[in-house]
């Protein structure tokens, strides 16, 4: 192994090890739609199942990791980073579009075992389970990304997220979520019935981080930094994800660059999402999944990204950004008017339109209320389009 190599891994402590055994063993309920029966779920044993079942389909399985806040929670518990999702990769090889189906095969019919033993199973098919239990599913095939996603329906926002890479060029977004825990050496001790976890007796479980360097990416992690690399590779959800740090009381680790990254940033998500209907179901999507029991923070959140998209996008033109802006504010006012809060008028800018017959040009047609930085809502056409369903 290169100096460089070694530079990306590090051995867990005792405590990190307790801390992974205590999430891989935590029962996660699946639930289930109509009357399908909850599936009570550990994470090492759906982990070790379906390892199982893709090594008898003939699917090469190279190595199993814990991904992203899960294993940021495991490394820097104590600065209170928190995990929703349960993203868990498994290395594979996806050479065809029929590996592709063998692993979705495989992930439902594994489901099959956590039903109740009371339910027959002998009628109920893949497509069944996957209507059942699955929230979202994913494909991706291009010539440098190859992988897949199966997440399981959790209510309170802890899906147990099952991704099969072949390859996947960006793996990160922010330093703070790129690492990455190999779970092979501790789901063999789990496999062996005769072992047992202790200070003296536990095996060596490797961290990698994908941004480059461990131990500054650790850093970035206990002060909570905001820092990246190659930012132009962050797609366009990298701008939420920032924003959400921002609003979790992160900071960027260097002022002058993170005004190129929000740049970057903007400029990617309106590539990637170029219409406001689009803007707004993919904010709308990423409230429902990463705010579940947070819905006082969703206000502050929406405004933190107001914020950066008002300073910092540069490829819009100017009646394109003010849509955008004006639909952000909008779902913000949505927000406070779920939670039955009221906004403070001093934190409010109004525009007023004039009536025709003002005609007197030193007539003003707004008024600011003075003392704090202003919410601004400005008269543009926009459309609010419900969605019921997540994209």
């Amino acid at each position: 192994m290169t100096e460089d190599l070694d530079h990306r891994f590090s051995s867990l402590t005792w405590d990190q090890i307790k801390i992974l055994d205590q999430v891989l063993a935590e029962v996660i309920p699946i639930h289930g739609r109509g009357n399908f029966p909850t599936l009570d779920v550990k994470p090492k044993d759906i982990i070790h199942v379906v390892k199982e079942q893709l090594i008898e389909k003939q699917i090469n399985v190279r190595d199993i990791r814990l991904n992203g806040s899960t294993a940021s929670h495991i490394l820097v518990k104590q600065n209170g980073t928190s995990y929703k999702d349960l993203d868990i990769i498994f290395g594979v090889e996806l050479p065809s579009e029929l590996e592709f189906q063998v692993v979705k095969e495989a992930v439902l019919n594994c489901l099959l075992d956590f039903l109740p033993k009371c339910v027959n199973k002998e009628k109920i098919t893949a497509q069944t389970m996957k209507d059942a239990y699955v929230q979202k599913m994913v494909k991706v095939s291009t010539d440098h990304d190859r992988w897949s996603l199966i997440s399981l329906s959790n209510n309170s926002g802890k899906n147990v997220e099952l991704k099969f890479v072949n390859s996947l060029r960006r793996q990160f977004e922010f330093s703070v979520d790129s690492f990455q825990i190999i779970l092979d050496s501790i789901l063999n001790v789990y496999r062996a019935t005769d072992c047992k976890l202790t200070e003296d007796s536990h095996p060596t479980v490797i961290a990698e981080s994908m941004y480059g360097d461990f131990n500054e990416a650790m850093d970035h992690l206990k002060y909570k930094l905001i820092s990246t690399r190659n930012p132009e590779e962050i797609r366009g959800g990298g701008l939420l994800k920032y924003s959400n740090l921002l609003v979790r009381d992160f900071k960027p680790a260097d002022e002058a660059e993170i005004k190129s990254l929000e740049r970057y940033m903007c400029s990617r998500f309106f590539i990637d999402f170029p219409d406001v209907a689009e803007q707004q179901r993919k904010i709308e999507s990423y409230l429902r999944n990463h705010f579940i029991g947070e819905e006082k923070s969703k206000y502050d959140y929406l405004m933190t990204l107001r914020g950066v998209v008002n300073e910092s996008t540069v490829c819009l033109m100017g009646h394109e950004r003010r849509q955008t802006l004006n639909m952000i504010t909008i779902l913000a006012l949505k927000v406070l008017g779920e939670q039955n809060i009221i906004p403070n008028a001093a934190n409010v800018t109004c525009y007023y339109q004039p009536a025709p017959y003002i005609s007197d040009r030193n007539f003003s047609n707004y008024y600011i209320a003075h003392g704090q930085p202003p919410i601004i809502y400005q008269p543009y056409p926009f459309h609010i389009q419900m969605q019921s369903s997540m994209v």
